[in-house]
């Protein structure tokens, strides 16, 4: 019966999924990741963004080995006080769990590079609320 499957699936045609489409399913899992503050970009993600696009396949870098695998390499920001090794793990499993679902196509290697880690924002002081009012109008 799965013979007739593989010829079945073989009469229709062939399937190619283009690189963009799975640096997106990539982008969109790793960002998922409680976490992750973000991906980091291009000049031209920026530039998409300020135009209010988002662009999900940003930080991701897709490498076709000789081997006929593909590695990626994702570029990520990470939430100041998360453990590092327990995050970037979470980004591997996720990453190539969502793209052997959606692709059938098995990552070799997933390979995550800190850039930076965010700090929390501060809460900037109201100065109505530091100084009296005498002392701002001088």
């Amino acid at each position: 019966m799965s013979e007739e499957k593989n010829v079945i699936e073989k009469a229709l045609g062939e399937v190619v999924i283009a690189p963009e489409v799975i640096e997106v399913i990539i982008g969109v899992a790793a960002s998922k990741i409680k976490g992750v503050y973000g991906m980091q970009g291009n000049i031209a993600s920026h530039i998409a963004e300020k135009l209010g696009r988002v662009s999900h396949g940003k930080g991701v870098d897709l490498k076709n080995n000789e081997d006929d695998t593909v590695t990626a390499d994702l570029y990520v920001y990470l939430d100041y006080g998360v453990s590092v090794p327990r995050v970037a793990m979470a980004i591997q499993a996720k990453v190539k769990q969502q793209v052997l679902d959606m692709t059938g196509l098995e990552l070799k290697e997933v390979n995550i590079h800190i850039v930076s880690v965010v700090p929390e924002k501060l809460i900037q002081p109201n100065l109505d609320d530091l100084f009296g009012e005498d002392e701002l109008d001088d």
